[in-house]
């Protein structure tokens, strides 16, 4: 089976794989070949799947899983990739503190922007 797994920026996985494990609301689901047709709600979750020479680990945000054919398509916000569970956990928890920093400045700067268009629309009014 082909596993492709997008992001909204990029395609994280796109290879072959003989086994997919995810999870939807009511529980963990594995996809071998032959597998029926299927579209799945995934959760926040572990997103494990096998090729011939390993297992790899996926932690994925909400998103929509789609078995088509011979096809797996995952479409998810967010994902970060790992070989194995404690690293994952790792990158995870820094992939989260990076964000939470970007969030911090974005917010920072929508205050200063919000501020700044109040202040104007105070002077014209004060002028007008």
């Amino acid at each position: 089976m082909r596993l492709k797994v997008s992001l909204p920026t990029r395609v994280l996985v796109d290879q072959d794989v003989t086994k997919v494990i995810a999870e939807a609301e009511n529980g963990s689901f594995c996809i071998l070949p032959h597998h029926i047709d299927f579209v799945a709600a995934l959760v926040p979750g572990i997103l494990s799947f096998k090729s011939d020479r390993e297992e790899e680990f996926l932690a994925v945000d909400e998103g929509i899983m789609v078995k088509r054919d011979n096809e797996v398509m995952v479409s998810t916000r967010k994902a970060v990739r790992g070989k194995n569970l404690g690293t994952l956990k790792q990158t995870v928890e820094e992939e989260f503190r990076t964000l939470d920093e970007q969030e911090k400045k974005t917010r920072s700067i929508l205050t200063k922007l919000e501020l700044d268009f109040a202040r104007r629309i105070f002077q014209m009014r004060e002028h007008g």
